[in-house]
């Protein structure tokens, strides 16, 4: 298996100059006054060129012969009659775009979240540190983070009639095992008593508020997100996809259907991957990274995971295409959790990403210094 070598990432991973865009003067990062937190080293303002908004894909649904009733919408109002039944905007999805006034990066990266997230998961840290949003802006990437249809600012309809089946709500202990913060069974409702992996870079004393970004999710709505994501490749890009978890098959996805539309496909521990059946030729001029924390071994179903994903690697290959591997043990960096843009080394694993994008073609040259041309006296 091809992986990424430490010393192969190279000066571009120290060099300061790749991390922010002049400004004229210092300015304070998302979270610097955070209670129980000191100060933070200052940073350029970035030169931002745009910020927007907007919603993509969805259809209009009709329903009928539901029933009418009463309703009061605020204490002191009077009563209204509400009709449920009519027609109604559903599975669009919503996305938040940062353009930069000089971007290095070739194509804007799209930021796709897992499952029961949305795309806060990407804008600041639990406890507190800037996300990758402010970090692949700093190196020079327009960003557009996304709410994947039903979760965040996209909305969700009406079930089980729009939207089939009924929600998922994640309880506060089941990521603790599942996201690999320490074993299943060292979760516990008293911060005091869990027990994380003992080189975990999660930061654990903020675990309670990873929890408060979980949303109801659904398990019979891939279709229609896969349908929204594509709606908007077909609106923004050519892109870059980097995607999260449940996100991973939607970013595969949407290169299978999309290749001259999606520049490379970065999945960060992706959950699935498309069948053995899918033509991997499709792909083979997008370059693809997968990127692994630590612990996998710690449940079956990561290992699982694993597999699946490796086998996908492999036909992306077989079919002349490039499948790299950034495996954080395996560089010798212990502890990464499931949400490694939330630990405490994520702008590590971000600028080794990064490093990637440009080995890859996805950066513009830096700018050369001006040589200063000396006259002859006299």
């Amino acid at each position: 298996m091809k992986r990424i070598a430490l010393a192969a990432l190279g000066a571009a991973l120290l060099a300061p100059t790749a991390m922010a865009q002049p400004g004229p003067g210092p300015g304070p990062g998302p979270g610097r006054h955070m209670e129980g937190r000191g100060p933070r080293a200052e940073a350029p303002p970035l030169r931002i060129r745009e910020i927007s908004s907007f919603h993509v894909g969805g259809r209009i649904a009709e329903l009928s012969g539901l029933p009418e009733r009463e309703i009061v919408f605020s204490a002191g109002a009077p009563p209204m009659r509400i009709n449920p039944n009519g027609h109604f905007q559903v599975e669009q999805m919503y996305a938040q775009v940062v353009r930069l006034q000089n971007p290095r990066a070739r194509f804007p990266i799209i930021l796709a979240h897992g499952g029961g997230l949305t795309g806060v998961t990407y804008e600041t840290t639990p406890d507190g540190r800037p996300g990758w949003q402010m970090f692949f802006l700093r190196a020079g990437h327009d960003v557009v983070v996304t709410d994947a249809m039903e979760r965040g600012r996209s909305g969700w309809a009406r079930f089980p009639e729009i939207l089939a089946g009924e929600p998922i709500f994640r309880t506060m202990g089941e990521g603790w095992g599942l996201f690999r913060i320490g074993p299943q069974e060292g979760w516990n409702l008293d911060a005091t008593q869990r027990r994380a992996f003992p080189d975990t870079r999660f930061p654990v004393a903020a675990w309670n508020q990873f929890m408060m970004q979980g949303v109801p999710r659904w398990t019979t709505t891939d279709r229609q997100i896969q349908a929204a994501y594509d709606a908007l490749v077909q609106r923004i890009c050519p892109c870059v996809m980097l995607v999260h978890s449940q996100g991973g098959n939607f970013g595969f996805t949407a290169a299978l259907n999309a290749p001259d539309k999606v520049r490379a496909v970065i999945a960060v521990e992706p959950s699935g991957a498309p069948p053995a059946t899918a033509d991997a030729a499709r792909v083979r001029n997008i370059p693809h990274l997968i990127v692994w924390g630590d612990h996998l071994d710690a449940t079956p179903f990561w290992q699982n995971v694993r597999r699946n994903i490796d086998r996908w690697q492999g036909q992306i290959r077989d079919a002349g295409g490039t499948a790299d591997v950034l495996d954080m043990p395996a560089e010798g960096v212990r502890g990464n959790s499931h949400m490694i843009m939330m630990d405490t080394n994520s702008d590590d694993v971000a600028r080794r990403i990064d490093a990637w994008m440009e080995g890859r073609g996805l950066m513009r040259e830096r700018p050369q210094p001006r040589r200063r041309e000396v006259g002859r006296a006299g």
